[in-house]
């Protein structure tokens, strides 16, 4: 009994040494664990601290440097504003010269754009007798008064020497120069009390000028009255003002168009109709088509070139097929510094070599994408498998027929998808190009950007121009498509 008792102390006594052992050494274990992943944490949240002390030093840097602060607060954001409404909108002006008393109603203050007979929104009297056109009486409507329904309520009254501005809820203003300085302005009426003038008004001893709406305008100088009205739309855009085809309808041009009876005898209302379409004056179809496609023209040639040159350097650059280091170096470097030169630099030295022209753009993409495609296709050649070619030479074939039948067919859909990439990239690029001088549409659109009047233009060569990158990107992805999966093929779901 003794014994037993001893031993059944013996394991008791064991168990216990082996439980406070196993928690001793699991609390230790637990501790070490606990310590580790706390350093874990805390040199992460340091390298986390860090990182966003070097975004906010960043950040901070760019806004001194750039000066952010100032260019926030010089922003013109009324000039950035009336240049989209003038980009979708145009505008009728009702002027008249205080010094000669001429009075004119034209479209954007255009010469080539001056109605005779007002629309009906514009009333012409003469000593309270209603005018039916400018030609009637008086050179250029002297001593007429044009009466101007802004819309809305708001009227302006454009006298002999005076401007009267009546608005639907706040009275009137009425300006005229000043008798004994005429070049002065006097104010007078509801508007002009002190603290009556609204936010849209703005009275000064030269000039006067009120803008109630984006649409309505009316404003006086010492030396003329206007009064703007605007329009959605694009003006004369078919046909300018003075072609005979203005004032017809859509209806009746249709008509027209298949009508024996011809406006001109020598050719017919059809051909008469696409040809003063064309030669628009105003919006430059031709002119604009046609520097459209000197780009396409300039990009496909550019790109063409720098494909071709960049495949014939790239077997000079790639390792498993160039045995000479100090040629596969040479070549390497002057993809460098072809690609290294940006595409504007190219064009400027161009430009000075040989003038202006789609050439000089052509020759600049050239450049800068046979470096470009040339480091591209080298790595292409490089990673090609050995397999094929061997099979090749296996054959009896020469060295031509290894490079076409056992390098070329692995290649193929690289040089398809990247030649055509900067295809599409480049009609983008060669926008750019041409706006230095190198010619295309993006001459022709840094030209109408230079009057800052027409902006409509602008906005017409712009969704042109995103037109045709928006059609070459379509085509080029089809074109990937069907060079790399051939015809008939399409994207196959990837089995799981």
């Amino acid at each position: 009994m003794a014994t037993g008792a001893s031993s059944g102390d013996g394991s008791a006594t064991h168990d216990a040494l082996s439980g406070a052992l196993s928690g001793a050494l699991s609390g230790a274990l637990s501790g070490a664990l606990y310590g580790a992943a706390r350093r874990a944490v805390r040199r992460r949240a340091r390298w986390a601290i860090a990182g966003l002390a070097a975004a906010l030093l960043y950040l901070a840097s760019v806004w001194i440097v750039l000066d952010l602060g100032g260019v926030i607060a010089d922003a013109k954001g009324q000039m950035a504003a009336a240049i989209a409404r003038d980009a979708v909108a145009h505008k009728i002006h009702v002027s008249r010269s205080l010094r000669s008393g001429a009075l004119d109603i034209a479209i954007e203050a255009e010469r080539s754009a001056t109605y005779e007979s007002p629309p009906p929104w514009v009333r012409l009297t003469r000593a309270g007798a209603p005018v039916s056109s400018l030609a009637e009486g008086e050179d250029r409507g002297r001593g007429l008064t044009a009466r101007v329904d802004l819309g809305d309520g708001y009227v302006a009254v454009i006298e002999r020497d005076a401007l009267i501005f009546e608005t639907p809820d706040l009275g009137s203003l009425r300006v005229e120069r000043d008798p004994t300085n005429p070049r002065l302005l006097r104010v007078a009426g509801a508007l002009a009390a002190p603290g009556a003038a609204p936010d849209w008004l703005r009275i000064g001893p030269r000039k006067v000028e009120a803008r109630p709406a984006w649409d309505k305008r009316v404003q006086m100088s010492v030396a003329k009255i206007e009064a703007h009205r605007f329009f959605y739309g694009w003006e004369n855009f078919f046909f300018a003002f003075s072609s005979p085809l203005h004032a017809y309808s859509a209806g009746e041009l249709w008509a027209l168009a298949w009508s024996g009876e011809r406006l001109e005898p020598e050719r017919s209302n059809l051909a008469l109709m696409a040809r003063a379409f064309w030669t628009n004056p105003d919006w430059q179809h031709g002119a604009i088509f046609r520097a459209l496609y000197e780009t396409v023209l300039m990009g496909v040639l550019g790109t063409a070139a720098a494909a071709t040159f960049g495949l014939a350097l790239s077997f000079l650059a790639a390792r498993n097929f160039s045995p000479s280091g100090a040629l596969r170096l040479a070549v390497r470097r002057v993809f460098d510094l072809l690609r290294g030169v940006d595409m504007l630099i190219w064009s400027l030295i161009f430009i000075r070599a040989f003038g202006l022209g789609p050439l000089t753009g052509a020759l600049a993409i050239a450049f800068t994408d046979t470096g470009s495609l040339g480091k591209l296709f080298s790595e292409a050649l490089e990673n090609v498998d050995e397999r094929p070619i061997e099979g090749v030479r296996a054959t009896g074939a020469s060295a031509a027929q290894r490079q076409i039948y056992g390098v070329m067919p692995q290649i193929t859909p690289i040089l398809a998808s990247q030649g055509l990439y900067f295809l599409e990239s480049n009609m983008r690029s060669a926008t750019v190009v041409g706006a230095l001088g190198a010619g295309g549409i993006g001459l022709l659109l840094v030209e109408t950007m230079r009057t800052q009047r027409d902006w409509e233009n602008v906005a017409y060569i712009v969704v042109l121009t995103l037109t045709l990158v928006t059609v070459m990107d379509m085509l080029s992805t089809r074109l990937r498509k069907r060079l790399i999966d051939g015809p008939g093929r399409g994207a196959r779901p990837l089995a799981i």
